[in-house]
């Protein structure tokens, strides 16, 4: 018998990527929803960092999955499977803003104003923390995610590709279709422009840092007091010095 047709489901979290491609054009098609698990996270922030909407990012990733099961024989081996997959989105992503037909010069987005924008959805860690650190973290996460939504689409992918998902310059110029200087180029003006947003959204409330009145002042004055109740009283001189 053919080891292909006789691998489960236990087997395919420690498959490689190829070796699911050839179950899946072996007609299991099991291995592909593990594929697709496998690599959901990236090719949503791809998509979203291209069309600057959850819900159109979910739906390019869903078309971009069904385009890449029908030419999946088409794969060669050339590049990674999430490369060519990635490729894919892209490419579907771009169509779609290219249907817009909203085409806005680099210059004029690197020096212009930065909308709100809205939030990306980046997945969360969820376990047992502290829940005022964990709503902190939210909060925080959430400024940094609109921040990077309100980048220009050419610099947000990249940031997002090379900061967020830690791809490499070579992998962000392959899958982008640019130049590696390119890559380093719109990186730098995407810090740049965040780094901006994120000090005009910070500094205002740098007054309200370390706040120190209300409940806190209160427990910490009672705290003080109940310690000078129990303890002995000082002595102290009440002769003026000479």
């Amino acid at each position: 018998m053919h080891t292909l047709g006789t691998a489960n489901e236990h087997d395919y979290a420690a498959l490689a990527d190829p070796e699911l491609v050839k179950l899946i054009l072996h007609g299991q098609r099991e291995a592909f929803r593990h594929l697709m698990q496998r690599h959901n996270q990236r090719l949503f922030r791809m998509a979203r960092g291209v069309v600057n909407d959850d819900a159109e990012a979910e739906d390019v990733v869903q078309q971009s999955y069904l385009l890449a099961y029908a030419k999946l024989d088409t794969y060669r081996g050339e590049s990674s499977v999430l490369t060519w997959m990635t490729r894919i989105v892209l490419n579907e992503a771009y169509g779609r803003l290219r249907e817009r037909k909203t085409t806005v010069d680099l210059e004029q987005m690197d020096s212009g104003q930065m909308g709100t924008g809205n939030v990306i959805a980046f997945p969360a860690k969820f376990g047992s923390e502290d829940p005022a650190a964990s709503a902190a973290r939210g909060q925080i996460r959430q400024l940094l995610e609109r921040a990077i939504a309100a980048l220009p689409e050419p610099f947000r992918i990249v940031f997002i590709m090379r900061d967020v998902e830690q791809c490499t310059i070579e992998e962000t110029s392959m899958a982008l279709g640019i130049r590696a200087q390119t890559v380093k180029t719109r990186l730098h003006r995407a810090r740049r422009q965040l780094r901006a947003a994120l000090h005009d959204s910070v500094s205002s409330s740098l007054d309200e840092a370390f706040p120190f009145m209300g409940a806190r002042c209160a427990r910490m004055t009672d705290r003080v007091m109940q310690q000078l109740a129990t303890s002995s009283p000082p002595t102290w001189r009440t002769d003026p010095e000479n």
